[in-house]
């Protein structure tokens, strides 16, 4: 990484005001203006980087700019580079990179949405996170007050792409679903049955989830990243704390980290359980999915016995944990993982039994490497389409840097592999709660508790059961937040599903959605 910075400076010498390694691993690179395309496609192509994020933050009334930050990784190094870009208050614009990188292509129309600056060049630049309709406001800039109550409105609604052609029409599904699944549409373009392409249309119930960020206590805030997608509660607010944590230089307790690691693992076994019944359920095999839900229960059982809650809610904190464990609860994971572990094999036997289902899985939804590798598909959907990445072994937390475990990668990128990383998952998950029980260390479970001191920012990435999230903190006054960005990895992998449908029958479409599994919530944050 060294090298790396070094070769920034020299190389873009006009460019690069600054270096900074803000915490331990993570450097800030501040520009010396918006435009980050010079620098980004050197890092892209001749560093082999990937840029992970980007997101704004308005710095107006403390030194009269916004930011632009853009977040690179790089291949076998656990270190993140931010780039700082600042834009003019008076010149809100800045060049887009989602004509080279379709990666970016939502992330950089939410900036647009939320802050009002310009994504000059974007070959879309549509509404995307306010709707077509919304007036013209910029919710995350400092002078939109959080209590703001705007008045009825109405205006132009989202006008999709036409289908024409004889014997072609469009399906129309939701936004409201037959089931309890929050609101999203879907607008098919058909001939026949084959699906011609799909267009897709979210954050109906964006919560403005960010800017509820900066008005609470950072204690509170913990609350709130937990709320952030329901089935990944646990992440997510691990995530938040580890931020905090890292801004703040808390030195989290040895125990803390390994429940920590237990139950981050224990929410990818449940939900990946439920996903493998799910797809089975989605092409008429209703037996696998009663058996899965039969072994999920097992799992969300375990949970509530060592945390209270069955989906983990109200136990991480800021430093550690809230509650410790006795040992007749570690006992209890062993005997339930146990089981648990015989009954998923049971499970994957019977869902590999049924040829018929392995013909409606298998070559249907595929998504190529190349595609996923552009559109920046990160998690189980990445996994299955060649994209080797997992943030737990690429910028280890916890107690991960000191496990050994596999990542299942595959190549064929369709919904049958994309159940088998869950499965792969689920064996290596056990195996690492196993071995992080076996050295469970005793202390404190969480550091004394402490003011956050303020000015102070970091970033931290769990690899949630979806995939990659990650957290960005600024710290303020008083022990709250002048902006927290939030990324969950359903950002990345919505357009993915656009991809992966076309070509593929309607009929196909649940399963195929089923596959990827995204998040409305962790969307509409």
């Amino acid at each position: 990484m060294t090298t790396l910075l070094k070769e920034l400076r020299e190389r873009f010498p006009e460019q690069v005001c600054s270096v900074e390694e803000s915490v331990p691993g993570q450097f800030t690179v501040l520009l010396n203006g918006p435009d980050a395309t010079a620098i980004a496609r050197h890092l892209l192509t001749g560093r082999q980087a990937r840029l992970a994020t980007v997101f704004a933050e308005d710095r107006v009334s403390a030194e009269g700019v916004f930011y632009n930050y853009y977040l690179f990784d790089r291949p076998g190094d656990p270190a993140w580079v931010l780039l700082k870009a600042p834009i003019p208050a008076g010149h809100p614009s800045f060049p887009s990179l989602a004509a080279e990188l379709p990666g970016v292509n939502w992330a950089e129309r939410e900036i647009q949405d939320w802050f009002g600056l310009e994504a000059a060049g974007h070959p879309n630049p549509r509404r995307v996170a306010l709707h077509d309709n919304w007036p013209d406001v910029h919710p995350l800039r400092k002078d939109f007050p959080l209590d703001t109550v705007l008045p009825p409105f109405e205006g132009e609604r989202h006008v999709y792409r036409p289908a024409h052609g004889e014997g072609v029409f469009h399906i129309p599904v939701g936004p409201v679903h037959a089931g309890i699944i929050e609101p999203g549409h879907f607008d098919f373009a058909v001939a026949g049955e084959p699906i011609l392409y799909l267009q897709l249309r979210m954050f109906y119930t964006h919560k403005g989830t960010e800017k509820l960020f900066e008005r609470l206590p950072i204690p509170r805030a913990v609350f709130l990243a937990e709320s952030i997608s329901g089935d990944s509660a646990f992440s997510h607010a691990t995530a938040f704390c580890q931020a905090i944590e890292r801004a703040a230089e808390i030195e989290v307790p040895a125990r803390a980290q390994f429940l920590r690691t237990i139950l981050l693992e224990l929410e990818r076994i449940a939900n990946h359980i439920s996903d493998a019944g799910a797809i089975a359920n989605d092409v008429g095999f209703m037996i696998a999915n009663a058996h899965a839900g039969r072994v999920r229960e097992m799992v969300l059982r375990l949970c509530e016995t060592l945390t209270g809650s069955r989906v983990l809610r109200g136990m991480v904190a800021i430093g550690g944990v809230r509650r410790d464990w006795q040992r007749t609860q570690v006992e209890a994971i062993e005997k339930t993982l146990e089981v648990v572990e015989h009954e998923f094999r049971d499970l994957v036997a019977i869902i590999r039994s049924s040829n018929s289902t392995r013909d409606r899985l298998e070559r249907t939804g595929i998504l190529r490497p190349e595609k996923a590798s552009m559109l920046g598909i990160v998690g189980v959907a990445g996994r299955a389409s060649g994209v080797d990445l997992d943030v737990r072994r690429d910028h280890p937390y916890e107690v991960y840097r000191h496990l050994t475990f596999s990542v299942p990668v595959y190549q064929a990128g369709d919904v049958r592999h994309r159940l088998l990383v869950r499965i792969d998952e689920v064996s290596e998950s056990i195996q690492i709660i196993r071995a992080t029980v076996a050295h469970l260390p005793d202390g404190p479970h969480c550091a004394p508790a402490q003011p956050i001191p303020p000015g102070r920012c970091a970033l931290s990435a769990v690899e949630g059961w979806r995939g990659e999230i990650i957290h960005w903190v600024r710290t303020g006054d008083g022990n709250r937040l002048e902006r927290c960005k939030v990324k969950d990895p359903s950002i990345n992998n919505w357009p993915a599903i656009v991809e992966a449908v076309e070509g593929n029958i309607v009929a196909d479409f649940p399963v195929i959605n089923k596959s990827f599994n995204l998040s409305y919530s962790g969307t509409d944050r």
